[in-house]
């Protein structure tokens, strides 16, 4: 009589999964299965085995962007922003060095106690000697990270990855006003790529770099030329590591991105941060009004910046000079006019450190 009554719950209710854990249990399960897949390829390619390309159907690219990685990202960028105990620093970013492969003797400040929180430490500056900037080659690399693709921009497309390629125009937009450039364009009846060509003679050329997480996060100006545009897309915040660009195409039309736009001595040229999962957060350093990963936008819109209306000359920028950092590892991509004796000094698939050559007449 002293026994207290055990109340049960009917089995079917207990074990009654809603929509939202449904939703979560399969995308990470699908996640993981996509991460083994890419492990995969991965020991293939390191083997020298041709891999074949398999692109991600619609239903596979609709449930990734069902995830809500815009929201996942803000919340990690309020996370990263919250100052640690001393004591607990040195622990988590040793933690993090050694899973990235992260090399603080490169930093400008060694010492993990410095930095405060997580975004500090990801922002990290170097040391000047760390990155001498290459004076011989017209073209330098941007960024730390590995070169996914590069070449010369044919039929208004450009290669991701090998054998995967996104249109030209969606990916930079519509061509810009005559008016809001500070150099001639093309005839309207042109191609896309035609009208970004200034000069007769000169082709268009394109150069993709994946910034990994243990990457230094800053980049810089690859060459001397001028910022006359600032192009805003808002979008999906989907993963951009090789193994995602290799299955969805279009992956970078789809993401997140600011492209700057002006010309350099030959002609159009072009850098473009892409955002990705964890990197809802770009800066351009001498642009204020540009505020990325907002809650809320629409699908396909875009907003313009003239940095002509509001300063004749545009932005002067230097060889090597900072130009703009991520919150975490992403892409930068290329895309310029020079002429048809324009060299890169590349392999696909390199690493590479900011201030090294990318390519040079």
């Amino acid at each position: 009589t002293d026994r207290k009554k055990l109340h049960t719950a009917p089995v079917g209710q207990v074990f009654r999964l809603r929509p939202f854990h449904l939703l979560v249990a399969t995308v990470g399960g699908y996640g993981g299965y996509r991460k083994y897949e890419d492990y995969k390829l991965e020991q293939l390619e390191k083997k020298g085995v041709e891999v074949p390309v398999k692109l991600a159907s619609e239903w596979e690219v609709a449930l990734y962007k069902s995830v809500p990685t815009r929201l996942l990202s803000r919340a990690w960028g309020r996370l990263n922003q919250v100052e640690l105990p001393t004591w607990l620093r040195k622990p988590i970013y040793s933690l993090y060095i050694w899973t990235f492969g992260v090399n603080m003797k490169e930093a400008a400040v060694e010492d993990l106690h410095h930095y405060r929180n997580l975004s500090e430490f990801f922002r990290r500056k170097l040391k000047p000697q760390a990155r001498p900037v290459c004076c011989r080659h017209s073209v330098i690399s941007p960024s730390d990270g590995k070169i996914l693709n590069f070449g010369q921009v044919k039929n208004c497309e450009v290669e991701q990855v090998k054998g995967v390629t996104y249109s030209l125009e969606s990916f930079l937009g519509p061509r810009i006003c005559r008016e809001e450039l500070s150099f001639s364009q093309a005839p309207a009846g042109n191609s896309f790529q035609q009208q970004l060509v200034t000069k007769e003679g000169n082709e268009l050329y394109h150069c993709v770099i994946y910034l990994a997480p243990g990457d230094y996060h800053c980049f810089h100006s690859p060459t001397d030329w001028r910022v006359s545009h600032r192009r805003h897309f808002p979008g999906s915040l989907m993963s951009v590591n090789p193994g995602v660009a290799r299955w969805i195409k279009e992956l970078f039309c789809h993401n997140e991105r600011v492209v700057l736009t002006g010309d350099w001595k030959h002609g159009f040229f072009s850098l473009t941060a892409v955002g990705a999962t964890n990197v809802g957060s770009i800066r351009i350093y001498f642009d204020q009004d540009l505020h990325t990963n907002s809650p809320s936008y629409s699908k396909g819109s875009y907003n313009d910046f003239s940095f002509i209306s509001n300063n004749k000359e545009g932005i002067p920028m230097r060889k090597g000079e900072h130009l703009g950092e991520f919150n975490l590892g992403s892409t930068i991509v290329l895309i310029f006019e020079a002429p048809k004796d324009f060299k890169f000094h590349l392999k696909a698939g390199q690493k590479i450190r900011f201030g090294e050559a990318l390519g040079s007449l």
